[in-house]
């Protein structure tokens, strides 16, 4: 069976905790996109771990865990996370796609550079090269692992890319240019640390879909940031869709069978971009800090993030486009301070209510259409049965679902693994 779990939103929704749940369950966790641009905080025996670029299998002694070819595969950064995760006792089985292309040091430079001189423009990248990597894979002249093991003709392909790279540091950015020897020193550098867990990944998928092998395919971010469906242009520079998965695994798209897409029971986001139903002041750090594990802050960034209250427009936009087949709605715990908690409904633009999600321009004159619940006031963390929260959280699940059109199977009340309701 192969299952993927993806976000609904704008990222942030507390997918760390639900794919370290279905990672007990695989065989083979798949990161298929994205790169160290964000990250997912998982709980348990072992401690706390924001990972970025390994797969949410980690801590699964007997899971295989790959990155895949459509992933932004920053090399020292994995090193540095796999190093991290053994120190604590953890030994993960990893794979990397021979065909996963490399965050290169200039992508990182090229990122902050842009940032800088777009000044109050900017994208609020993580300036960790995402938008450059991408901008590049697709422009042909990425880098991929395989050829850092045909050296000759990797040192031809730097002298030609490099000659384009400094023409725009120079005249753009202003900035130190690009010594082709030192970047392809570099390169042998991470050939030397990657090598040990290089391989053909759709080979190896293929023989363990025919041994009938369990995999979960894991998403990064959220719909909303994805660059065709998302709030464009502050998005990502790949895409975190489900459907995606199957290209950035290197697997048949008609053998995913399952969706899990995730949603908060409020929302945050971190980053420039629309974003309806966001509150701010007193009342926006108020849910902030009563918000997560450790409050709402990024796990790859440390920014304060965004916060708003529960879209219902925006969420049932991200759960059709993932194909949900099931969503895990997270993070209910962190409501029961409130005596009233509203809830978007509609946009209204122009003077017309919609519940559709509309395209940017008409997003950024969106006003939230609330309805207000009332609260259930009550620690609800540690209760196993849906049944005994409180009528009021029951509620408002279920208007929640009814809105969304697809079954809330999962409802996290607290960031432990073990804090989770079935229904």
């Amino acid at each position: 069976m192969i299952r993927a779990i993806v976000g609904a939103n704008w990222g942030d929704e507390g997918k760390g905790k639900i794919t370290d749940m279905l990672a007990a369950q695989s065989d083979i966790v798949i990161r298929f996109q994205g790169g160290a641009n964000a990250g997912h905080t998982i709980i348990n025996e072992y401690g706390r771990f924001a990972l970025h670029l390994l797969p949410s299998g980690a801590c699964y002694p007997n899971t295989v865990n790959i990155l895949g070819n459509g992933v932004a595969l920053d090399i020292p950064k994995l090193i540095h996370e796999l190093e991290d995760v053994k120190s604590r006792g953890v030994n993960p089985q990893i794979l990397v796609s021979d065909r996963a292309q490399i965050m290169m040091p200039y992508h990182v430079q090229l990122d902050t550079y842009e940032e800088e001189r777009l000044g109050a423009a900017a994208f609020g990248s993580t300036k960790s090269g995402i938008a450059p990597f991408f901008s590049d894979k697709f422009a042909k002249i990425g880098v991929q692992v395989n050829e850092l093991f045909f050296p000759e003709e990797l040192r031809e392909k730097l002298e030609r890319v490099v000659a384009l790279k400094n023409l725009q540091i120079e005249h753009i950015y202003h900035k130190p240019l690009i010594d082709v020897d030192e970047l392809f020193d570099t390169l042998m550098q991470y050939k030397t640390m990657i090598e040990p867990y290089v391989t053909d990944t759709v080979k190896y998928l293929r023989e363990a879909i025919a041994e009938g092998k369990t995999i979960l395919l894991e998403g990064q971010l959220g719909t909303l940031k994805d660059p065709d469906f998302g709030i464009y242009p502050m998005v990502t520079s790949s895409s975190p869709l489900a459907s995606y998965g199957a290209i950035g695994a290197g697997i048949p798209a008609r053998l995913i069978e399952d969706v899990v897409v995730v949603t908060k029971a409020y929302s945050s986001a971190v980053g420039a971009g629309e974003f309806v139903s966001e509150i701010f002041g007193d009342e926006a750090q108020e849910l902030r800090m009563h918000g997560g594990d450790k409050g709402e802050f990024g796990a790859t960034t440390g920014r304060p993030r965004r916060v708003g209250w529960y879209d219902c427009v925006a969420s049932r936009y991200g759960v059709e486009m993932q194909g949900a087949t099931q969503v895990a709605l997270t993070a209910i715990d962190c409501l029961s301070y409130l005596d009233e908690i509203p809830v978007c409904v509609g946009y209204e633009i122009d003077g017309k209510v919609t519940r559709d999600f509309p395209v940017t321009p008409l997003l950024k004159k969106a006003k939230p259409v609330l309805k207000v619940f009332p609260g259930f006031k009550k620690d609800i963390r540690g209760i196993k049965n849906y049944e005994d929260l409180p009528v009021e959280a029951r509620n408002y699940i279920e208007f929640i679902e009814k809105e969304l059109g697809v079954p809330i199977t999962m409802v996290s009340n607290g960031p432990a693994r073990d804090e989770i309701i079935y229904r």
